[in-house]
């Protein structure tokens, strides 16, 4: 898929959509995507679950990865019930430069 990235974390990955996390592979090694209207109707069945012990987030096993046309489909409808990757703050620090 075109604009898809995949960064490390954890011990597992995150995966984006154009700038927006829309899944991963947690500790057990499964693709989980979040729980969105979208994702939903492409994975009616299958059961909401943590990606981990302690998380707030509700995810779903991607169960349809061997059908690359609904994967893609599900991500792209995903992606406007994402929310926006968050900006860092600046905290405002001036670098210094040191000359020699």
């Amino acid at each position: 898929m075109d604009d898809v990235r995949r960064v490390p974390m954890m011990g597992g990955w995150l995966f984006y959509y154009q700038d927006r996390i829309f899944g991963g592979i947690y500790s057990d090694g499964e693709v989980l995507v979040k729980l969105t209207e979208a994702s939903r109707r492409h994975l009616p069945d299958v059961p909401e679950r943590a990606p981990y012990e302690g998380s707030k987030s509700i995810m779903l096993r991607a169960e349809n990865l061997d059908d690359k046309e609904d994967f893609r489909a599900m991500v792209e409808e995903m992606w406007p019930e994402l929310p926006e990757r968050k900006k860092k703050k600046k905290t405002g620090k001036v670098k210094s430069h040191v000359h020699y």
